[in-house]
């Protein structure tokens, strides 16, 4: 039974590797004024062909196709939503965290844009939803990104550093008192574009780069790409990958592309777990899988590596968005300004009460 320290919610989250969509039902309470979660329920729905498709595209879709599939993408969260609610019987159910799918992201020009209307998520399911935690954020002047460090200060505040492998790397950490974090660079982005070129949906443990030749070459200009030198904050997005990866790699095979990219993942991540003297660093995130890319880190950094159990590696950025959308019910900080750059500590996401 709840009780009134008890809140249950489901995160979902859509990253940019269009993976699937993941939803995190989870338990969070606080006692001695500190958060504690238990997750309860967990599930991946991958994407039809024709989603993937849809959401991949969607960057050059016109503005009346773009807010078709607003709609039409609420509705299918809705639908899942709903779904997963029976399928596993949940009966206790404060709100809905919705992250949406990222489209634009360029918060210079103070707009991003995740697609999934929240009003067709609640339609279908009845229930509390809080969606499009970004926007606010931009807004205030900080680049919406990353926002799931407010969960690894109140959640995970027992190691040094979290790190997530996901479409993009991202890290947060305590440094002079407060949290920060930013995206690192490109990660499963790239590695399952190339590695469904080659008739997989990802790069199973690296097995496809370690058939690869670093090209040192290559190594050299991706390590050399101005984002990695600017201070925090920092985020990316397709539309950087689009302008600022895709050139330097289209005189290369797709062996040559794996193996190279995973190389310069790799060096990215520890030069920055070295220069933050970082010594216990959680990651998790798809990327955290592959294996031979994390051996790669290992040998780049002293950094003490925890891959913590799957349901953490897979659901960590959904339970993440469970709480946050926990933290917005209760009028409670779920945005850092430290680690966005905004003007202050805020609570973001549209709360649709039912």
């Amino acid at each position: 039974m709840a009780t009134s320290q008890d809140f249950f919610a489901i995160g979902l989250m859509s990253g940019t590797s269009l993976d699937g969509l993941d939803l995190c039902y989870s338990k969070f309470w606080k006692s001695d004024e500190k958060w504690h979660f238990e997750i309860l329920e967990t599930e991946t729905i991958p994407y039809s062909e024709a989603w993937e498709n849809k959401l991949r595209n969607a960057v050059n879709l016109n503005a009346e196709a773009l807010l078709e599939l607003n709609s039409d993408y609420g509705f299918l969260l809705g639908e899942l939503s709903q779904n997963f609610i029976s399928k596993h019987n949940i009966k206790n159910l404060d709100v809905i965290g919705s992250h949406g799918h990222t489209i634009f992201h360029q918060p210079e020009k103070k707009f991003t844009l995740q697609i999934g209307d929240g009003r067709a998520i609640q339609i279908l399911t009845k229930k509390n939803i809080v969606y499009d935690f970004r926007m606010q954020d931009v807004l205030m002047g900080g680049s919406g990104a990353p926002l799931v460090p407010i969960g690894d200060e109140l959640l995970f505040s027992d190691v040094d550093a979290c790190v997530n492998l996901g479409g993009f790397s991202n890290i947060s950490f305590k440094k002079d008192e407060k949290r920060i974090g930013y995206d690192i660079c490109p990660v499963n982005i790239i590695l399952n574009y190339f590695a469904k070129k080659q008739g997989q949906n990802f790069d199973k443990d690296g097995e496809l780069a370690k058939q690869g030749n670093v090209d040192s070459e290559l190594l050299k200009k991706l390590n050399n790409i101005e984002f990695y030198q600017l201070s925090e904050p920092k985020s990316l997005g397709y539309e950087w990958v689009e302008s600022h990866i895709m050139p330097l790699l289209k005189d290369f095979s797709d062996l040559e592309i794996l193996a190279t990219f995973t190389e310069h993942i790799a060096e990215q991540i520890a030069i920055n777990l070295s220069q933050n003297n970082i010594k216990i660093a959680l990651f998790t995130g798809g990327g955290s899988h592959n294996t031979y890319l994390i051996e790669k880190i290992k040998a780049k950094t002293k950094t003490q590596i925890i891959i913590p159990n799957k349901e953490i590696i897979d659901y960590k950025e959904a339970l993440i968005f469970a709480f946050m959308a926990v933290l917005k019910i209760n009028g409670d900080i779920n945005v850092l300004s430290s680690v966005t750059g905004s003007s202050y500590d805020h609570s973001s996401g549209i709360f649709l009460k039912f």
